[in-house]
């Protein structure tokens, strides 16, 4: 085996053995809460060493990092912002914010609920927290200020109404707990964003 072929199975050994650490600790966010999983928990629930998690990550919000990055990729949660904002019609856009909310959080709800667990944590994981949310809003932001022709209510309320309609508690409430799909739940955000905003 030549030196560009180790090379390259290294490289590959290397991101599934992050890709099991991450799966393990999203295992482990979920059902324990983010703040009592140890790094010592993840490493056993993902089958390796502890020194092997710290070399992979260093840090456990670095993992959290990890998750929040793989769900928006399964989400293609920036592809489909972008298709949404090139729509000619404003009326497809606001279906498309509907649609764009209904799949990030249906892709992985998990990811949201651990999320909004970690809330109390350490200024730098706090930092990275905002920081996603930050990110979100911002798309969220954007695909309300790009109906702005025809709302009903000024922007900034239009926008506080669809980030309220993301608040973790809605989902969780209607689809976790009640049982709805995701299509009905798709629809009902639908129809509450064009009663209220246009």
């Amino acid at each position: 085996m030549d030196a560009e072929v180790k090379s390259t199975y290294r490289q590959e050994q290397a991101l599934e053995t992050r890709q099991r650490i991450a799966w393990a600790a999203q295992r482990l966010f979920a059902r324990d809460g983010y703040a009592v999983t140890s790094i010592e928990a993840i490493a056993r629930e993902a089958g390796v060493a502890t020194r092997t998690v710290y070399a992979a990550f260093g840090a456990k919000r670095e993992i959290l990092n990890q998750i929040c990055e793989r769900w928006l990729e399964r989400a293609r949660a920036r592809e489909l912002a972008r298709a949404v904002l090139g729509e000619a019609d404003p009326l497809a856009r606001l279906a498309g914010a509907a649609h764009w909310l209904t799949v990030l959080y249906s892709t992985d709800f998990d990811v949201v609920r651990i999320l909004d667990a970690a809330q109390d944590e350490d200024r730098e994981t706090q930092e990275l927290l905002r920081s996603k949310l930050r990110g979100r809003n911002r798309v969220m932001d954007n695909l309300i200020a790009s109906v702005e022709p025809i709302l009903a209510v000024p922007v900034g309320e239009a926008q506080s109404v669809y980030r309220a309609m993301a608040a973790t508690g809605v989902y969780q409430e209607l689809v976790v707990a009640s049982g709805w799909t995701p299509e009905r739940f798709e629809r009902w955000l639908h129809g509450v964003l064009t009663a209220q905003l246009l």
